[in-house]
Formats: structure tokens, sequence, C-alpha cells
């Protein structure tokens, strides 16, 4: 009994003296990873013995350490007064305007998209989309708190924010649709909470279809246009699964089907951690798919605790904007949040078959590089709002 609770003391000590901000999002982040690493293992058996001769453990090893650079990061972030995040979103997107250019003419290709930068002389791909992705969100809240005055005005409280929107967005739309409308869809929420006018809410929706209507026509002069092909196939897929005789020459609902296959073999308890089948014929079950794995190994149970653990992410993160005394701080928590959220939600009801796949991973648990790394960045942001919640002396809004 003695160990016990000297180890429960020196436990609590560290995470007092060590972990500020919300505890509860803190156990939320290290029991996602725990589920991440888990879950790489036992889906990337026959990825090692493809390229690894057999190595099990060398994907594991390699996620394990990206997860622990995420969870030094996080902590990182969340030593930093989040007031200076007001300051760092005009330097990134300044930055990141730029590198999605850069992408976009001598980006890496895979699957007829340019995502990727490749680092040179490190070999390392960096996916300059969750870069502009966190840069946005910081950049929308710091106008949205400066321009609260102001902010029913066209010229001056909603024009400065729209255009980097609709700039930005449009960037990541030709190489990647999904994040460009997820994106799109925090923004939108964020202005609502930051009392944009509906009426030119209105507007920048308009403006953004007609952007996505002009891409599509302009596209087919460009090489990026084998990317509307793919969406058309994959949304037809959705719509028609197995049915069509399309579907069934090319196998084009594929992944759906093994997905559905693996959750409905889990059950109620799953066949067991490593016992997946599935995992030997659902194409990228370590990343896209990796909930559809969670479920056929952990079954029912297991996948409703993550669904928990990410809805308790959004409600502590929402607890903390209402608590916050900072306009700024209130609104950086809920952008942060919301993106996270979407991205799981997409994640997990493209894995249950509810909508089309759209190639976004679930935050914290599929196997990744720099999405796992600007994740954590993003919980660190909240979690040093969070932690200056309680502070006496408050800071007015729209500083820094």
């Amino acid at each position: 009994m003695k160990e016990k609770n000297y180890i429960y003391k020196s436990i609590s000590g560290f995470i007092t003296n060590y972990l500020e901000g919300d505890l509860i999002i803190w156990t939320v982040v290290f029991l996602l990873s725990i589920i991440s690493i888990l879950a790489v293992y036992s889906s990337t058996g026959t990825l090692a013995y493809k390229y690894q001769s057999g190595n099990t453990e060398y994907y594991m090893i390699k996620h394990l350490s990206i997860i622990l650079m995420g969870i030094g990061l996080m902590y990182v972030a969340h030593l930093v007064k989040y007031t200076y995040y007001s300051r760092i979103a005009q330097i990134t997107l300044y930055i990141s305007v730029p590198m999605l250019f850069l992408t976009l003419l001598m980006g890496t290709n895979l699957n007829h998209a340019s995502r990727w930068i490749t680092v040179p002389g490190l070999g390392m791909t960096f996916q300059t989309s969750d870069f502009a992705k966190l840069a946005l969100i910081m950049y929308v809240a710091r106008m949205l708190s400066k321009n609260q005055e102001n902010i029913k005005d066209l010229k001056e409280g909603f024009l400065p924010i729209m255009i980097p929107v609709l700039i930005v967005c449009g960037l990541i739309l030709p190489a990647n649709l999904s994040t460009s409308a997820l994106l799109f869809a925090t923004c939108l929420v964020l202005m609502f909470i930051g009392r944009v006018n509906i009426k030119y809410l209105s507007m920048l929706v308009g403006s953004g279809i007609v952007a996505f209507a002009l891409f599509i026509l302009i596209a087919p002069y460009f090489t990026q246009s084998s990317r509307i092909a793919t969406w058309h196939h994959r949304i037809e897929n959705f719509i028609h699964s197995d049915k069509t005789e399309t579907a069934k020459s090319e196998d084009a609902n594929y992944q759906a089907e093994q997905a559905k296959i693996s959750i409905a073999t889990g059950g109620i308890f799953g066949k067991a951690p490593g016992k997946s089948v599935q995992r030997n014929f659902l194409p990228h079950p370590y990343s896209d798919f990796i909930y559809a794995i969670i479920i056929e190994e952990y079954g029912f149970i297991g996948g409703i605790a993550v669904i928990l653990l990410y809805l308790i992410l959004l409600y502590r993160s929402i607890r903390i904007a209402n608590k916050t005394s900072n306009t700024f701080g209130a609104l950086l928590a809920v952008g942060c949040c919301f993106s996270l959220i979407f991205q799981a939600m997409i994640n997990m009801g493209v894995a249950v078959n509810l909508l089309p796949v759209t190639g976004q991973a679930l935050p914290l648990v599929s196997m990744g590089g720099t999405s796992v790394w600007f994740t954590s960045i993003a919980i660190g942001i909240i979690l040093s709002v969070s932690k200056d919640i309680n502070n006496v002396k408050t800071v007015p809004d729209g500083i820094a």
C-alpha cells in the first residue's frame, strides 16, 4: 500500500508541478496516444512484412517517436502565453500562403495531388495545409477579437477576415478538397460565434461556392484536373455503393466494403488487440481507416470510447472558452478544438460508411508525421488558454 501511495503521489506531484492547464484534456491526450500506439502497431503488420522484412516493431517505434515528439510540442505550446499567438498568427499566415503556392507548383505528387514538400537532406515530407490550417484559425480569431467594435461593418470588420479565408482555402482546394472544406467550415463557425452579420456569412458561403465552381471549370486546363475525377468517383461510389456495374467492375467501393466487414465482425467486445483480419485487406488501415480496425479489435465498446474521448475534448474546450474573459482566447480555443473534432467525426463517418472517402486522418490516433505534430500544437494552444483562466489579472481583448 505504501508503494502504491508513493507512486500515486509521485505522479500527481509531477502533473501538478509540470503540466499546467486542463488536466482532463491532458488525460484525453494520453489515452488517445495509447490507443494510437496499440492500433498502429496492430494495423502495420502487413506493411512491415512488405517493406521492412517482417520487422513489425519498426513502424510502432517510428510512430511512438512521433507521438512523443508531438507531446513535447504540445508541452512547449502550452507554456507560451496564449496572447502571443495573436502576433504569431500574422507571421504564420504570411508564411503559409507562399508555402501553399510552392506546394502546388513544386510539391511532391502522390495520388495525383501535390500536398507535400520534401525537406531537402532529410527526405521528410511536410504537409503545408496542416501548417496553413492552424495559421488561418489563429488569424481569424485575432481579427475577430480586434474588430469586435466594428464587426458589423463590411469594409473594416468583415473583408479583412473574408479575403485571407478565401485565399488560403482556395490554395488548399486543388489538392485537398476535404481539408479546404473543413477549414472553411471551421472559419464560418468562428465568425458566427464572433458576431459576424449573417448576411456577410451568406456572402462568404456564396463566394466560396462561386470560387469552387470556377475551379471546376478552369481545372481541366491544369495538371490537377485529375482530382476532379477522383472527387466525382468517390461521391458517385458512395451514393450508388456496389449497385452499379461501374462500381463492381472497378472495385471502386473496395475501401468502404472492407471497412464495413471490419466493423461488422468486431461485435460488442471485439476480436481482442492484434487479432484484426481486415488489416490485411483494408487499404491504409493505419491512417484513413484506423477507426474500423479499432472497432474490429475492441468492438462497439472501443468505438464508443474513442468517440467519448473526442466529445470530452470538445466539452472541456467549450468550457474553457466560456470561462476565459478574453475574446481572442475564447475564439482561439473554440477554433482549434472545432477543427480537430470536425476532422475526427469526418474520419469516423467515412469508416462507418456515413460519408464518402475523404482521406482525413483521425487526430492523435492515425499514423502520421506533421499531422500529429500540428494537432498536438493545436491542443497545446487550448491548454495555454485554459491555464490562464484562474489568473487574477485579465488581458484586454484583441491585444498582442
